[in-house]
């Protein structure tokens, strides 16, 4: 039987990241690495520091990922993709050009007989009023269409100063350190759905940039997968054990 991997927050082509190019290359590392022993691969959201589709235009470059993610669907290993808050905006290209399985809401879903919830994690348990409105803002159907009506390198321009500015934003404020059981938004969120939903094995969730493995119950772990920025985080699954990794080029291979 073969594996069931995660992965989240890569960020390619964030301007303020001095490795973009590496940093892809080492993703599509990791994929050709797993390719022969994936049924599947859930990309929890955030692959892309900005990603923004138009009727005949999409944004340039990503062509290792995008070539990747098409050889793994060509070759019947299911790629799944969450939208975070960074790549909101996809209306179809992945999934038509490159056969992967689009997420805009949360999923549970059942892997090998175990029960996941399965998130991005945005908004999930954040009580901040100016995120939650700025996560209506970006979904809102008329604020896109208004969007897309901009020149396309003046929209591209302010959506990754945007994305580059939010990242800077999280490290310089520490946003991405371990703010504790009881004040992480996704921990609480998770124990509070578990009291209505007692059947789910694991959460798992990305966005905040840490790595952090959680038991909730005597059958329930949370799980926050870290990034694909400085820590190369995986967690797979064989149907038995779930585990948390860090990818190592020239190391034992996932």
């Amino acid at each position: 039987m073969k594996n069931v991997y995660f992965i989240s927050d890569a960020h390619l082509g964030s301007w303020a990241l001095d490795h973009r190019r590496m940093q892809e290359r080492r993703l599509v590392r990791f994929l050709d690495d797993i390719k022969d022993k994936a049924q599947a691969v859930y990309m929890m959201g955030d692959m892309f520091d900005f990603w923004y589709e138009y009727k005949y235009v999409v944004p340039k470059g990503y062509t290792r990922f995008l070539g990747k993610l098409s050889e793994l669907t060509d070759n019947g290993v299911e790629v799944h993709y969450f939208i975070g808050n960074h790549d909101i905006w996809m209306y179809g290209y992945l999934e038509r050009e490159c056969g992967v399985i689009l997420h805009k809401e949360p999923l549970t879903v059942e892997i090998m007989g175990k029960e996941f919830y399965l998130a991005h994690g945005d908004g999930l348990g954040d009580p901040d009023p100016k995120f939650r409105l700025l996560r209506k803002l970006f979904r809102n159907r008329i604020c896109q269409f208004l969007f897309s009506l901009l020149p396309t390198r003046w929209s591209m321009y302010m959506g990754m100063a945007w994305a580059r500015r939010s990242m800077n934003k999280r490290r310089l404020n520490g946003v991405e350190h371990y703010l504790g059981e009881d004040k992480e938004p996704e921990i609480i969120y998770a124990k509070e759905y578990l009291k209505t939903h007692p059947d789910i094995n694991y959460f798992i969730f990305g966005h905040r940039h840490i790595e952090l493995d959680l038991m909730l119950s005597r059958t329930c772990r949370v799980l926050i997968i870290g990034d694909w920025i400085s820590q190369f985080t995986y967690v797979m699954f064989d149907g038995v054990k779930l585990t948390m990794d860090n990818y190592l080029e020239g190391g034992s291979r996932p």
